[in-house]
């Protein structure tokens, strides 16, 4: 009789890049799980002997640290702590040929749309029925809802389209269905995401379908708070905003990336939309939506960008006052139209545009926080930390934007939603006490 004497296989998933990577990287986990192959997130234990690296390749950064990360793991194959290294992801989806003669050491490549021939490596079989079951990398009282793959747009700089291919919606009813297993188990808040949500529903439905998606989003029993992230200017769907007046559970928050101010900027972008259209449209936002939240991102050393383009775009945020802005330097991508161009500012230049940019932003932080002060906000606790509690308010996304801080010897647990009355105001952060 055969007797088995291997020891059962322990998956380690690595995930490098945005939220949507982390999504894939839950599902796997769940798929893997379900066919009883343990599986956990980043363990430091190093009690596994497969890793499987979630890879990003969208700009020279993540780049550098996705093959960095790999090449970490292969070194651990070679001192005979791992068994088996797979690569997934972006990276591994645009540059897979390449670095397979480069990478050797790598068991196996896999693109971004390759969970069945992932699960094949593992002797697991992709179990559709299983669609909403994930193994949470998050904290367990929120998580990233993906409504849609891939993207439609041709903006200049970006790679995403040839990395994750074009627009595909998720069917509203089983969105909801796997908004309903996450808040069943402990999930509070969801936050929206997708390469573009406004373009959301045109390709099943033939319209956008965003607001029908929000509306069925927000009957799910248990669910707190859902959140927008990237939502298109171009077009925005006003009548979202009606539904978010409609439902207090839907946060007054929308994460609208504009990338520039200046025209002759966003028209080599491929922005589709001009300085004035973007004023208009945040003025009739907030006209429609008063006390919205508006974060953006925008990018400095864009190809033949002039100093006097940096200046618009500080007006422009001077003039607008937007919540919360990131600024991300530009990278010059193979593949996209802007690599046709020159890419004609040092690395130095576009860091030190970016943190003029941020400046400006920071005095407005400061001062929309500062008239936050004496009021009270319903908070949701993230964690404890160094002795006090870090939360959000709905004003306020996981990771990118402000934190409350919260000094107290109330027990409280991460998830709890609790009222704080704000006491100090710093640049990015709040301080309050419970009331």
């Amino acid at each position: 009789m055969k007797t088995k004497t291997l020891k059962k296989d322990k998956v380690n998933i690595i995930t490098l890049g945005c939220s949507k990577n982390m999504v894939d990287s839950e599902v796997l986990s769940g798929q893997l799980l379900a066919n009883d192959i343990d599986v956990v997130h980043e363990s430091a234990k190093k009690d596994h002997n497969i890793v499987v690296v979630n890879t990003c390749g969208f700009i020279d950064k993540a780049k550098e640290e996705s093959i960095n990360t790999i090449l970490e793991q292969i070194e651990l194959k070679n001192r005979g702590r791992l068994e088996k290294v797979y690569v997934t992801g972006c990276l591994s989806e645009r540059y897979r040929g390449d670095l397979e003669s480069e990478i050797p050491g790598v068991d196996a490549w896999f693109g971004t749309m390759e969970l069945p021939l992932i699960l094949k490596k593992f002797d697991a079989d992709y179990k559709s029925e299983l669609i909403g079951e994930r193994l949470l990398a998050t904290p367990t009282h929120y998580a990233y809802l993906k409504i849609s793959e891939g993207c439609n747009r041709t903006c200049s700089f970006c790679a995403i389209p040839l990395m994750r291919g074009g627009h595909v919606s998720r069917p509203i009813e089983q969105l909801v269905a796997e908004a309903e297993k996450l808040v069943n188990s402990g999930v509070k808040e969801i936050m929206l995401i997708a390469q573009e949500l406004t373009y959301y529903g045109l390709d099943l439905y033939k319209q956008r379908k965003l607001a029908e998606l929000l509306r069925a989003l927000a009957q799910v029993k248990g669910l707190e708070w859902i959140r927008l992230h990237y939502a298109y200017p171009h077009k925005f769907p006003m009548e979202v905003l009606d539904v978010m007046n409609e439902y207090p559970n839907i946060c007054k928050y929308i994460d609208m990336p504009l990338q520039h101010a200046a025209d002759n900027m966003l028209k080599s972008m491929k922005r589709q939309i001009t300085r004035v259209e973007m004023e208009e449209l945040i003025t009739a936002i907030r006209e429609k939506v008063p006390g919205i939240c508006l974060r953006t991102t925008l990018i400095t050393g864009y190809p033949g960008e002039t100093l006097e383009d940096v200046e618009e775009t500080k007006r422009f945020l001077e003039k607008m006052r937007l919540d919360r802005v990131g600024v991300f330097t530009y990278s010059h991508e193979e593949g996209t139209s802007a690599h046709d161009l020159a890419d004609d500012i040092p690395a130095e230049e576009k860091e030190r545009r970016a943190q003029d940019i941020m400046e400006t932003q920071q005095e407005i932080s400061l001062e929309k926080n500062q008239e936050k002060v004496g009021k009270v906000f319903r908070v949701i606790v993230d964690k404890r930390e160094s002795g006090r509690y870090l939360a959000r308010t709905e004003f306020d996304s996981v990771e990118v934007d402000n934190e409350v801080i919260i000094n107290t010897t109330k027990r409280l647990k991460p998830g709890d939603f609790v009222n704080v009355m704000i006491t100090k105001a710093y640049d990015y952060d709040l301080e309050g006490e419970l009331v």
